[in-house]
């Protein structure tokens, strides 16, 4: 079934409260790779792993970097 984690997930508010970026930037950025990927919770809710996003923020220039 796949890899299950056992990490706390974060909704947009603390997501954004973390990071100090707007929606559109959060937005953008996963559309670019340099932010990490949203996860679908249902039809209209997702949620970001919470390590996903710590580790972001201590090194947000090397998000992503890892593919290159």
């Amino acid at each position: 079934m796949g890899e299950l984690r056992h990490d706390s997930l974060l909704r947009l508010p603390d997501v954004q409260r973390r990071t100090g970026l707007h929606r559109a930037t959060i937005y953008r950025k996963m559309r670019d790779g340099s932010f990490p990927q949203a996860v679908k919770l249902s039809a209209n809710c997702v949620g970001w792993y919470e390590s996903h996003i710590d580790a972001w923020v201590a090194n947000p220039m090397a998000w992503g970097v890892e593919a290159a």
